[in-house]
């Protein structure tokens, strides 16, 4: 087929060497604009524009897709069979929607109808899933609203990241993508209808996700929270008026009972009271401004006191 590709970030790139690989003619690739981020704020090169370059694959970056004149003519001229997006960061409109003849095909990180939108990895995670995977859809106006082509599911690890995930995604994505145009092309794949009443949103993250509400969550809800939302917007909460960050946490089973927010560090280990009577080993902390320890260092080092809580 003659592609267009549009994707952004790591998790785009496997896709994109997929197609290629598999002799589909990528015409041309969208992608976000540079961008400053980090501490310095250096210029940041999107992943799949340094492969798409390193390919010889032309590309775009428009801010705007809406009412770009000079890309929809450019993309009527390539006439592609189908436009594949993959982690663009980008609303598609309706004239790219309607241009190509198999559609704009979606490569979704999650097992649609359930979770819906910007953070489906991060949110399954965080609600103890126990499985996820990747379907591969043809978009319409709606959010992760379109039509199935395949489904491809793996398991959740009791212990397993966001962060672990995404790479097994990406590449189980770029396999299923190939399969998909191949299916679409010999007419062995048709769309079908999501089953609407059974979706699930996966908004965007904010910053307050990570506060880890101690009289709301059980110890093994803050710790699949926790696992979902690393790095960012990572766990934390509020200790002797400072952000007090939660690197790595564990539910734990002690011989002791305390109130949801109560600290305790008499037993060596600096433990934390969740709902339903529920504990928390809070492993590595962080006050804000302050380096990384170990809890029980930080417990001694603070002066941590028999019913001192967090907020």
């Amino acid at each position: 087929m003659k592609l267009v590709f549009c994707g952004t970030p790591e998790f785009a790139v496997p896709s994109l060497q997929a197609v290629v690989a598999a002799g589909h003619e990528v015409a041309l690739v969208l992608t976000q604009p540079d961008r400053p981020a980090g501490r310095k704020m250096e210029l940041q090169v999107p992943p799949v524009k340094v492969l798409a370059l390193s390919l010889g694959i032309a590309v775009e970056q428009p801010e705007k897709l809406k009412t770009n004149v000079g890309l929809r003519e450019r993309l009527a001229a390539i006439q592609p069979d189908a436009i594949i997006v993959v982690a663009y960061g980008r609303i598609i409109p309706d004239w790219m929607l309607a241009l190509p003849r198999y559609g704009n095909i979606n490569v979704h990180g999650s097992l649609l109808p359930k979770y819906r939108g910007a953070a489906p990895i991060q949110w399954a995670v965080a609600n103890g899933e126990t499985e996820t995977g990747i379907t591969t859809m043809r978009l319409d106006a709606g959010l992760d609203t379109g039509d199935t082509l395949l489904f491809r599911s793996i398991p959740i690890g009791p212990d397993t990241t966001s962060p672990q995930l995404y790479p097994q995604l990406a590449h189980i994505g770029a396999e299923l993508l190939v399969v998909t145009l191949a299916g679409l092309a010999d007419g062995s794949v048709t769309p079908q209808p999501q089953d609407h009443s059974k979706a699930t949103l996966a908004p965007i993250l904010t910053r307050e996700d990570g506060r880890l509400e101690t009289s709301r969550y059980t110890a093994q809800q803050a710790y699949d929270r926790w696992r979902g939302f690393n790095p960012w917007p990572g766990c934390w909460a509020m200790l002797r008026g400072k952000r007090f960050l939660l690197h790595r946490i564990h539910p734990v089973v002690a011989a002791v009972s305390l109130a949801p927010g109560e600290l305790d560090a008499s037993s060596g280990e600096l433990l934390l009271g969740m709902a339903d009577g529920t504990l928390l080993r809070l492993d590595e902390v962080q006050l804000e401004g302050k380096p990384r320890l170990a809890g029980e260092q930080f417990a001694r080092d603070y002066q941590v006191k028999a019913g001192e809580r967090l907020e």
